[in-house]
């Protein structure tokens, strides 16, 4: 009996240990890897190391964005209660209690284990929930970075912003996010139940995000917002933008767009998207008169004109396939081709523009970088439109030469103005100088004019400051070349053009070497005082004067020089808005007064009446009568050295301005014209 009993209880202990042996097996062998992971799930935490976001610089070493430490608090929804804790860290935090619960109890039902209460804790913030946390432990604070812009406003369009995960959502944050946020890193966490950290087990390092350096300098930053903020408010703009760009690089020094925003403030529920919009880089408009230098261009490289050959601008007024085209000016009749540009001639345009033939224009004005994006690295660029030449109607090439039927933006003016600005070359728009320590390189740019047209463009744009529609523009101590344009607004609705108007100028200076080129564009203005000659050019005026100043330019001109006095009511490009019958299909384009005009008038005879008193039309090869000599006369130095002409001018007191090697060839103001007192004769030589 007692044998029988040690037997089974033998045979009791046996099948136990042999089941302790089966499930040691299993848990140390079999399922040993699989058990491993489970614990390990529950003993460690795996906590990710976020990266520095990349720092960005101005083109001098200038912070315009950085990321600071900052602080976070969050809890475990499934742990705690969510009427305590939305009533304690509402009160601490000043949150809105009922919200708060809402929130937690909404995180809890989802079974979330981690939620964040609030970031970027101020400072008192963090150090009541520091002592709170010594008693409460469902409290957990947590170190992260926060995105600073030392400037506030400055360069927002550019800069762009972030979201609350530092995650780019604007400008360059957006446009080149992947690098500047980097990689984040890890460490494993050995933690006790009670899920306190015990010890790191391994870590891998974050990588921080690559530093920018800009080219934008703050200073031209600063002063190209100011100066477009108060245009757009005092002419009742309803936005504006400026770009001041180095013709030889393409680097951009400023890029200026009104309204602003500050990109500290994030961006809320229901937010005007306005202010957040870059004017400059995203949105397209026709661009009116500044576009007859494009027109004018394609000219000298396609045709015979030059710019003193003859148009014929028809006494100010032209009807093409039953648009009939009206200018500001009327009675110019034949003009040369400089006059055209300085004056703003709509018709003299046209006839510059008919002479050049729409596969010609259609051609310059890709080459001029019109219709393309210029791929700097910000979202929403605009590659504003140029239309196929299967598109364009009977009288297209009528409004393309004066700058209807075709929008940019005012990046693109700016590189365009810096073909005629560096020699005749397209050079790409660069925003980023240095990555990290790595220097970007500049884009190898492509001949679109001869160097010699080029210098032609520059001394008839310089004639827009000194006789004609960008007197505002004249810089003290420099010589500058610009165009003025006002472009009526089309309303697509009422197929019409409207009385608001794009004023635009675009300019560059000094004039033999040029270093800077700014472009303004203010969109939507009222009246006269809108026009692109008085609301654009003085800003033009200030920046550009600034940004010679910050180089270091050297002046080429004396300061003391007398300008002209403005005429009270001066006229501007009306060009841009000149009077059409278009017909039911397209838009009627109205009539505005030109902008103001410096010295006599350069207008060509007026027709010659009959006995009946109807005109029969102005002698053709009749040339505007020559102002009265105000001084001495500048030589003909055509066909001689620069030696010569050195001596020769050394021997009458004269300054000249040389450009070039060989023989004399062209030469600014023309042999006989008169010569102001501290005026400079600009001379080009070739070969």
């Amino acid at each position: 009996m007692v044998e029988r009993r040690l037997t089974c209880l033998a045979v009791i202990v046996l099948l136990w240990g042999a089941a302790i042996l089966k499930n040691l097996i299993s848990l140390q062998i079999v399922h040993h890897r699989e058990y491993a992971v489970r614990a390990r799930s529950i003993q460690e935490v795996i906590v990710e190391i976020p990266a520095s976001r990349g720092t960005i610089f101005d083109r001098d070493g200038r912070p315009l964005a950085m990321s600071l430490a900052a602080r976070s608090v969050f809890i475990n929804p499934m742990k705690v209660d969510a009427g305590v804790a939305s009533d304690l860290l509402g009160y601490l935090l000043h949150m809105d209690r009922a919200e708060l619960y809402l929130k937690i109890k909404q995180a809890a039902d989802a079974h979330r284990g981690y939620f964040i209460i609030k970031r970027k804790l101020s400072t008192e913030e963090y150090a009541n929930l520091l002592h709170l946390k010594s008693s409460i432990d469902w409290i957990s604070l947590s170190h992260e970075s926060q995105r600073h812009y030392p400037n506030g406003a400055l360069a927002a369009h550019v800069l762009g912003s972030v979201d609350f995960e530092e995650k780019g959502n604007a400008g360059i944050e957006k446009g080149l996010d992947a690098e500047l946020r980097g990689t984040s890193g890890s460490t494993r966490l050995l933690t006790d139940v009670h899920r306190r950290g015990i010890a790191p087990q391994t870590t891998t390092p974050a990588k921080p995000g690559v530093s920018l350096t800009l080219t934008l300098d703050e200073r031209l930053q600063f002063v190209a917002e100011r100066e477009i903020a108060a245009a757009v408010l005092s002419h009742n703009a309803a936005s504006g933008s400026v770009v001041v760009m180095k013709p030889d690089t393409g680097d951009i020094l400023a890029m200026a767009s009104y309204p602003t925003f500050d990109p500290n403030i994030p961006v809320e529920r229901g937010e005007n998207p306005k202010p957040r919009m870059n004017h400059a880089f995203s949105v397209p408009f026709e661009p009116g008169s500044v576009y007859k230098v494009i027109t004018l261009s394609a000219a000298l490289e396609t045709t015979n004109l030059r710019p003193e050959t003859p148009i014929n601008c028809n006494g100010g007024k032209l009807t093409l396939f039953r648009r009939t085209i009206h200018d500001s000016h009327a009675g110019m009749w034949v003009v040369p081709m400089a006059t055209v540009l300085a004056k703003s001639s709509n018709i003299g345009a046209i006839q510059v523009g008919l002479k050049v033939g729409q596969v010609n224009m259609h051609d310059y004005m890709l080459r001029f970088g019109f219709g393309q994006k210029t791929g700097l690295p910000l979202p929403g660029e605009s590659p504003g439109k140029v239309y196929r030449l299967e598109r364009w109607g009977k009288t297209s090439l009528a409004s393309v030469s004066m700058g209807q039927e075709v929008s940019v933006t005012t990046l693109q003016l700016a590189q365009a103005a810096s073909v005629i600005a560096n020699g005749g070359m397209l050079v790409k728009p660069r925003l980023v100088l240095k990555r990290g320590d790595r220097a970007e390189p500049v884009a190898t740019p492509v001949r679109v004019l001869k160097p010699e047209n080029a210098i032609t463009m520059r001394q008839m744009m310089e004639g827009v400051v000194l006789v004609g529609t960008g007197s505002r523009a004249r810089l003290a101590g420099y010589s500058s070349g610009g165009k003025t344009g006002s472009a009526q607004i089309y309303d697509y609705a009422s197929k019409r053009y409207t009385h608001t108007y794009n004023g635009s100028y675009m300019g560059f200076a000094p004039i033999t070497n040029p270093q800077v080129v700014v472009v303004v564009t203010l969109n939507g203005t009222q009246g006269e005082t809108g026009f692109g000659g008085q609301a654009a050019a003085p800003v033009f005026k200030i920046v550009a004067g600034e940004a010679l100043r910050v180089f270091d330019v050297p002046k080429d001109l004396q300061e003391n020089v007398a300008t002209p006095t403005l005429v009270a009511m001066e006229q501007e490009d009306l060009n841009d808005l000149a009077i059409a019958d278009l017909g039911a299909a397209r838009p009627n384009i109205l009539e505005e007064t030109a902008e103001a005009e410096i010295g006599p008038p350069v207008y060509g005879p007026h027709p010659v009446q009959t006995a009946g008193g109807a005109p029969q039309g102005p002698p053709v090869a009749a040339l505007p009568a020559p102002p009265k000599p105000q001084g001495p006369r500048v030589p003909n130095f055509s066909g001689m050295t620069m030696r010569a002409v050195l001596a020769e001018a050394a021997a009458k007191g004269l300054s000249i301005l040389p450009d070039g090697s060989g023989l004399a060839r062209v030469q600014s103001p023309p042999p006989g014209a008169p010569l102001h007192q501290g005026e400079r004769i600009r001379v080009r030589f070739t070969r």
